[in-house]
């Protein structure tokens, strides 16, 4: 179980697409189903940015409980891997919360002029259960607790994250583009960190021409900078020998 959970949650860290299921206010005892790109908050929790005036909004007005699956590539379904989140959808005020802001921009760019908009607006997903499936027989229930295990406590990356990003970004170009042979064995020609929380880091590269979004997974949980820091020397040593 301990290692379906660190699998499901590194998992979860690696994606940004997935489809939102909420209970139709419309058509009563239906389901309802609708895209729903979203960014992790530093407790790993989905965050989305959806419109007052969608049928999935207000659904979740009507009735907050909500699905999340969480997927990645689209080829083959079935053989991948997939994550079905099950939580309880909470208001978060967009204006208070510039980090936030700042760090769901940073991985979905696009959605810049949404922000622009008045009826837009960030909602949180408590996760409360969640299944996990990697492949053929190996699968599972996990509750949002066994999914968060080993997670610091106290994690102070939220307010030192884009500290880190800004030194990272302007003085070791270089090292990201080390680590991205290193760890995933490609020729980047530009990267940049994206984000970084205690499980890991995401690096958006350029790789033959194309841009791409890398994950880096540490060994050891880190919960600020100083433990961000150690990590990443750490690895920049492993990737110049």
């Amino acid at each position: 179980m301990a290692q379906l959970h660190t699998e499901a949650r590194q998992f979860l860290r690696s994606t940004r697409t997935a489809i939102l299921s909420t209970h139709s206010a419309k058509f009563d005892g239906f389901p309802f189903g609708s895209v729903a790109p979203f960014v992790l908050d530093h407790q790993c929790q989905p965050i989305i940015l959806i419109s007052h005036i969608a049928e999935h909004t207000k659904n979740i007005a009507a009735n907050p409980k909500v699905s999340l699956l969480v997927f990645a590539g689209a080829e083959d379904l079935q053989a991948n891997a997939r994550l079905t989140l099950l939580g309880t959808v909470h208001t978060i005020n967009k204006n208070e919360d510039a980090d936030l802001r700042a760090r769901y921009l940073r991985y979905l760019p696009q959605a810049i002029d949404y922000f622009d908009m008045h009826d837009f607006a960030f909602y949180r997903i408590k996760i409360e259960s969640c299944r996990y499936i990697a492949g053929f027989g190996k699968m599972g229930w996990l509750s949002g607790n066994d999914l968060m295990t080993d997670m610091p406590t106290e994690n102070t990356l939220a307010s030192q994250e884009a500290n880190i990003l800004d030194h990272m970004n302007a003085d070791h170009a270089d090292s990201l583009i080390a680590y991205c042979k290193h760890v995933h064995d490609v020729e980047a020609t530009q990267a940049s960190m994206l984000g970084i929380d205690c499980d890991g880091f995401d690096v958006a590269a350029t790789v033959n021409q194309q841009g791409t979004i890398l994950r880096f997974v540490f060994t050891t949980p880190i919960h600020d900078a100083q433990s961000a820091r150690a990590a990443l020397v750490s690895l920049s040593k492993a990737s110049h020998v």
